[in-house]
């Protein structure tokens, strides 16, 4: 196609109608994030340049949108009441991917990303983790790439599977919760399962969404001390960003729950948000290319395969038993 004098290559093209088409409500991140990778490893990606720092920009900013739409009172209180399994399953989960990466050599910072991913919830942790820990787009890529199959599996396999272990809505809607990844798959399966389930789901999911705060915290402390220890060869590849954009997370959704004349604006911010992470997503799969995708092969998706089933046998042993309950 030219444009005037100047001819602009149907890759090109391609990536901002791609751009475009993945800002219209209703597409799901998922999607996006394939159609990007789609559109790199086939005519590849001729608008990197822009696309990179573009993305690098919009995934911190997104995370701090998403917090106009979070609720603190609401899941405080179930925060409150969940927060000794809460604190042991994230540190279960820790210590799993911990000797689960060493064992199936993934590399560090995927490795962390993906077990993140999988401790808290999704996509989301990851967007969170990232730029604290200074991955590049191949690394985020395929950490949510793993995420995310992991996340369509969830939401056909679990509701069966909580039928045939005759889980009432309540428990099936906190087992969800605490062993699927992303928020928009818990509340997929919540909503087959039943309208208390979907309730219980969705409210337990998003106390502990709120843990993301202190993990990119003590991520961000602890990647600093690396750097440090490791000296100028420790500051070699991606750097690390000091996690502001988590306290404008808190700050959004504080001012949402607690100034009851911004809530709409905070609903709003949110929804912008949401859909500048799916864009976010979409220019993240732009960046990866055949020759990453061989560099780190099937490891990082046995990793979180493995994970993720340890944590959904775990947690819903724990909620049939009645260790963990509402």
């Amino acid at each position: 196609m030219r444009l005037g004098q100047r001819q602009i290559p149907l890759a090109a093209l391609l990536v901002v109608a791609g751009g475009v088409a993945v800002c219209v409500p209703g597409v799901p991140a998922a999607a996006a994030l394939a159609g990007g990778i789609a559109i790199a490893l086939t005519v590849g990606n001729p608008l990197a340049a822009r696309t990179r720092p573009l993305a690098k920009e919009l995934l911190p900013a997104s995370v701090v949108a998403l917090g106009g739409g979070m609720d603190l009172a609401a899941v405080a209180r179930v925060g409150a009441h969940g927060i000794g399994y809460t604190v042991v399953s994230i540190g279960a989960c820790a210590a799993l991917g911990w000797g689960l990466s060493r064992a199936l050599a993934v590399e560090r910072r995927t490795g962390l990303l993906v077990t993140v991913g999988t401790a808290i919830c999704g996509g989301s942790a990851i967007a969170a983790a990232a730029p604290v820990l200074g991955a590049d787009d191949r690394e985020l890529s395929v950490s949510l790439a793993t995420v995310f199959v992991l996340n369509a599996v969830a939401l056909v396999v679990f509701p069966p599977l909580g039928h045939a272990a005759h889980l009432s809505q309540p428990a099936f809607g906190l087992w969800s919760a605490l062993a699927i990844h992303d928020t928009s798959s818990v509340v997929g399966a919540g909503m087959q399962y039943g309208p208390v389930a979907l309730a219980v789901a969705t409210t337990v999911k998003l106390a502990r969404a709120l843990w993301i705060v202190p993990v990119t915290l003590l991520l961000g402390v602890l990647e600093r001390r690396r750097a440090t220890a490791a000296g100028p060869a420790g500051t070699a590849g991606a750097r690390s960003r000091p996690p502001w954009f988590i306290l404008g997370f808190v700050l959004a959704a504080a001012l949402a729950t607690y100034a009851p004349g911004l809530r709409p604006a905070g609903k709003l911010l949110a929804a912008v948000g949401g859909r500048a992470l799916v864009l976010t997503l979409f220019l993240i799969g732009l960046g990866l290319s055949r020759a990453s995708l061989r560099a780190v092969g099937a490891r990082p998706l046995l990793l979180g395969a493995a994970l993720w089933l340890a944590m959904g046998t775990g947690t819903l042993a724990a909620v049939y038993l009645g260790w963990a309950a509402l």
